[in-house]
């Protein structure tokens, strides 16, 4: 089944011409993005492209030196970290962690882990959790703001193949239940391929967008990954159902 073509109604965020400045360095220069509902859309770029620079301007964590970022009124937003450092002597629960810092109700914590795949774990100690629960346990977090917007900041880093396509195969039944747009940085170049119905490669400024396929075709690409990243050998460990929008911009 595919959605229908992407419309105005459907846009959650709009950034035009954003640059932002560290010092006096640009991290990203003049950068042009549409993030649509349903949409499940991918940044990619070598490290110090600013992919997560861009992220932390979306949900308002670093000011643009010139440009604007518009996030619809009401808009709720999810975001599951790269990486969490908790302290390992800390007797916490999943329980305990899902409830901070605001305590939630008992049926929405349950629903939110059992969504996640980690409804068995919400008695489970923290930091007994192998890498693909704790994964699963930060989405659950991000989860309960019933998002429109989910973030993914290399959430999958550290996971094997096997716990990287169930993380994955997750999102996308997430996507499908809530309706929400998903936004992933990811390095893991060939899952991206295969699961991003737009990809934006970055670095500092926009060097192609588009559907996988034209992106991994674009010569800005292949240029900064080579031409072999891109293929469809064991693609079937990362057959995930595809909705498939109407395009953005081609790349190039």
């Amino acid at each position: 089944m595919e959605l229908a073509p992407n419309t105005p109604d459907d846009v959650l965020v709009s950034i035009s011409h954003l640059s932002v400045r560290f010092g006096s360095e640009f991290v990203l220069e003049n950068i042009d993005l549409t993030l649509y509902r349903h949409q499940i859309l991918t940044l990619i770029g070598p490290n110090g492209s600013g992919k997560s620079t861009l992220v932390k301007t979306l949900i308002g964590a670093v000011k643009p030196a010139t440009g604007s970022v518009r996030v619809g009124a009401g808009l709720r937003i999810g975001y599951v970290p790269r990486r969490l450092h908790l302290d390992p002597t800390l007797p916490m629960t999943v329980k305990r962690f899902i409830n901070l810092p605001h305590r939630q109700a008992p049926a929405a914590v349950e629903h939110a882990l059992d969504e996640a795949g980690a409804g068995h774990l919400l008695q489970a100690t923290m930091s007994h959790l192998s890498g693909g629960q704790f994964q699963r346990v930060l989405l659950a977090r991000a989860l309960l703001t019933r998002p429109d917007i989910l973030i993914l900041d290399e959430a999958t880093q550290g996971l094997d193949q096997r716990g990287t396509a169930e993380f994955y195969r997750r999102i996308e039944a997430v996507r499908q239940r809530y309706g929400c747009a998903v936004l992933m940085v990811s390095h893991d170049l060939n899952v991206v391929m295969r699961t991003a119905d737009h990809v934006v490669c970055l670095n500092r400024t926009l060097c192609c967008q588009g559907k996988p396929e034209r992106v991994a075709a674009s010569p800005d690409y292949q240029a900064l990954f080579g031409e072999t990243l891109f293929n469809r050998e064991g693609a079937d460990a990362f057959a995930l159902y595809r909705h498939h929008p109407g395009e953005v911009a081609d790349a190039g």
